[in-house]
């Protein structure tokens, strides 16, 4: 199965990941797309972090009506740092992949790959693709890579967060189910 990975934070996952996943899927002609949340970050700030297993379950709702979109929960299950190649090793050991799966990273973050583990080997294991997360040209990461010309929407998981605290509405930036969820047990909301 030509396969490609989407990893983060999702804390919450929100349209824009969504609409980016749908994007890569149509341009690129996967057949399926991994969510893989990570159970700590190593590339991006923590800040408000939900526990993992409210991350791991918003994903579950996001994604139940979409039958190429799929969860791995390979890095809550693992524990500790998430690194894209530990990661990509498991999915390519546990999944049925057909040539190299591709790996999706967001062009805030391409400047930066050649520091993250084992960089080189990463690599060579999968098809870089790199999206666009801002309006400026795309860096140069120093390696192979696809860079698409994905729409950009202008919403992120840390505004998200920032409007539930304030008590402001988030409907039509994340699904209804994640809202629902969010609401039952009270995630980003201020604490007094």
């Amino acid at each position: 199965m030509k396969l490609v990975i989407l990893g983060g934070t999702f804390n919450p996952i929100h349209v824009g990941h969504l609409f980016l996943a749908e994007e890569v899927m149509s341009l690129l002609h996967y057949e399926r797309m991994l969510f893989i949340p990570a159970f700590i970050p190593v590339h991006k700030e923590r800040g408000k972090m939900a526990p993992p297993l409210h991350r791991q379950r918003m994903l579950e709702l996001a994604l139940q009506d979409t039958p190429h979109f799929s969860l791995d929960d390979c890095e809550l299950r693992r524990g500790g740092p998430s690194y894209s190649v530990d990661t990509v090793r498991e999915i390519m050991s546990t999944h049925d992949v057909e040539g190299k799966p591709g790996l999706v990273i967001g062009d805030d973050l391409a400047p930066g790959f050649h520091t993250w583990k084992e960089s080189e080997q990463l690599a060579a294991m999968v098809d870089l693709i790199v999206a666009r997360r801002n309006s400026g040209a795309v860096p140069d990461i120093g390696y192979p890579c696809t860079c698409i010309e994905n729409r950009l929407l202008p919403v992120s998981s840390s505004e998200i967060r920032d409007r539930i605290a304030a008590g402001r509405s988030i409907r039509y930036l994340v699904p209804d189910a994640v809202i629902d969820y969010i609401d039952q047990y009270g995630l980003y909301r201020r604490r007094s």
